[in-house]
């Protein structure tokens, strides 16, 4: 693992983390709160928060992995590209997914594919930045 690559994953990991936080604490956390969902949910004192760091490392270190293989040295526009193809990737199965098996509003199911996507798209164009110009 050279630096250049344990910088962008470490970067990816923590924006990841931040995004996280401002999607589903800030934005989200009302929609959460209502009985509609907050009766799917775990209570906040059995909530498995760790479980959250751990996807993120996992997931980070393989975003930024794919991301450095197929890295062509494009700049944003290639992050963007990225980010998008993920997003799509993921979003769209994680969101609609859940709607068809949990009772959720379909209004969340349309906020978490659409904040994802924005969230992958904005850690492409991160690795990207940090990952930098191809020598």
């Amino acid at each position: 693992m050279n630096k250049k690559f344990l910088m962008t994953f470490l970067a990816v990991y923590i924006a990841m983390n931040i995004l996280n936080f401002v999607i589903h604490v800030g934005l989200l956390g009302a929609i959460y709160q209502t009985d509609a969902v907050a009766k799917i949910m775990r209570p906040a004192a059995d909530a498995m928060v760790w479980v959250h760091f751990v996807t993120a490392l996992v997931f980070s270190y393989f975003f930024t992995l794919i991301f450095s293989k197929g890295y062509l040295g494009k700049g944003i526009g290639e992050g963007l590209r990225y980010g998008f193809y993920v997003g799509m990737m993921v979003a769209i199965p994680m969101a609609y997914d859940s709607y068809a098996v949990y009772p959720i509003p379909y209004a969340l199911a349309i906020q978490w594919f659409c904040y994802g996507l924005i969230q992958y798209i904005i850690l492409g164009v991160i690795a990207a930045l940090v990952y930098g110009k191809q020598q």
